[in-house]
């Protein structure tokens, strides 16, 4: 074993980075940030920053998606959002030069939640929007409009994550209100996979589907037509059979 030279190693950051996603008029979209301060001042950026020397990464990444949207959340014992949002930890990249200004690890989280408010910018940011996720991402989106850093990336992993969980877990709820109809629940599916799907082999298989959805006794008429049923999530944390993503 080496010894250890800590002049050998330079000084390094840690960041937090939020791929924060939600269906807004049937699309999924995903909320970005105009960053005020360089570098890639002007860009338009998924939202984070730099963890506190005094705060773990589930505080870091509560604080910065306040302070930069207007999004309140609040960070619990176990480092987790515990909001009306599901957040979980993505990935961590860190390549060396990914940020300009020193070597920065940046620990990417995924947040899914129910039509979200629209956000307020603050903090260093000038600007915050959602943006839907079929304008983000691609060869054509990224060279007419690309995002800060390796942010293109990150959001590409947090889509894929996303599309690929709802398929064998019961994710997709997550996007719904307490109570939800599963013509709501599909176009979730839609929008997520970016597919058309049979209404009715829909709802055959997740009503057949134990645990992932429970009756709630109440119907609703907000989508027109007949009344229609409501649910809420089930106790199932893993589908079986799965609900498989349609080929391209």
């Amino acid at each position: 074993m080496s010894r250890y030279d800590p002049s050998a190693f330079p000084p390094f950051a840690v960041t937090v980075d939020l791929v924060v996603l939600t269906v807004r008029e049937h699309e999924l979209c995903a909320l970005l940030v105009r960053r005020g301060e360089p570098p890639f001042q002007g860009y338009w950026a998924l939202p984070g920053g730099f963890v506190r020397p005094d705060e773990g990464l589930g505080e870091a990444a509560s604080r910065e998606l306040a302070e930069e949207t207007g999004l309140r959340a609040h960070s619990n014992s176990t480092g987790q959002i515990a909001s009306g949002a599901h957040l979980e930890q993505l990935a961590t990249y860190g390549h060396p030069q990914r940020d300009p200004r020193m070597r920065v690890v940046s620990v990417a989280h995924l947040a899914l939640a129910p039509d979200l408010p629209t956000p307020k910018p603050g903090g260093d940011a000038r600007g915050a929007r959602w943006a839907p996720v079929s304008e983000l991402l691609g060869p054509e989106a990224t060279a007419r409009e690309p995002l800060a850093f390796d942010h293109a990336l990150i959001l590409a992993d947090g889509v894929e994550r996303a599309r690929s969980k709802i398929e064998y877990s019961a994710l997709a709820t997550a996007f719904c209100a307490e109570e939800f109809t599963v013509g709501e629940l599909r176009r979730v599916y839609e929008a997520v996979w970016g597919v058309a799907l049979d209404p009715r082999n829909f709802h055959r298989k997740v009503t057949g589907t134990p645990g992932f959805l429970v009756p709630s006794g109440g119907t609703t008429t907000r989508q027109g037509g007949r009344p229609a049923q409501l649910f809420t999530a089930g106790g199932a944390t893993v589908l079986n059979p799965p609900m498989l993503r349609p080929e391209s």
